[in-house]
């Protein structure tokens, strides 16, 4: 995609694109956009608004990806990080390595997230069991660990909302 063919308007949160563009190009912007939403210093207002960040992110992955979203203690992004890389159905998730990028960030909370390429994003056990011993490993060094979302096609689940957290 040019650079060019998206300019901020004048109004607030609209642009403007200044020659056709197609798909691909939409897909590329709406990440990009995504990760500008997702960078470090950004309160996170509102669970619908980070859900539409995500699934612009990692909803059309063919794969698993376990991904981090480390915040500080007031709630602000310090980083989105993609930790984990699987398989159709599946991704292997290593506490250890969590806590060790929690505490490379100094992070003092942190929001759990991963894709189901086959859209559904229903929590599965695994991902309950998963989200547990995430939560007491994260708790052992003093992070809080405030949700983990499952992103598909359709949208996003919240174990949080789900009250498994």
């Amino acid at each position: 995609m040019r650079l060019h063919k998206l300019k901020a308007s004048e109004s607030t949160g609209t642009y403007l694109v200044d020659s056709p563009v197609t798909e691909t190009d939409i897909l590329l912007m709406a990440r990009q956009l995504a990760n500008l939403r997702l960078r470090r210093g950004r309160a996170l207002t509102s669970p619908k608004e980070v859900f539409s960040h995500l699934q612009a992110l990692l909803a059309d992955h063919k794969h698993e990806v376990f991904a981090l979203l480390l915040l500080d203690s007031r709630h602000r992004v310090i980083a989105f990080q993609e930790l984990f890389r699987g398989t159709l159905d599946g991704a292997s998730v290593y506490p250890r390595e969590v806590v060790k990028i929690a505490l490379e960030y100094n992070a003092a909370a942190m929001i759990l997230v991963h894709n189901h390429p086959s859209g559904d994003p229903e929590p599965s056990q695994a991902d309950r069991t998963l989200t547990t011993k995430l939560q007491e490993a994260l708790n052992l060094v003093g992070v809080r660990t405030l949700d983990h979302i499952v992103v598909g096609h359709e949208g996003c689940v919240s174990l949080a909302e789900l009250g498994y957290l």
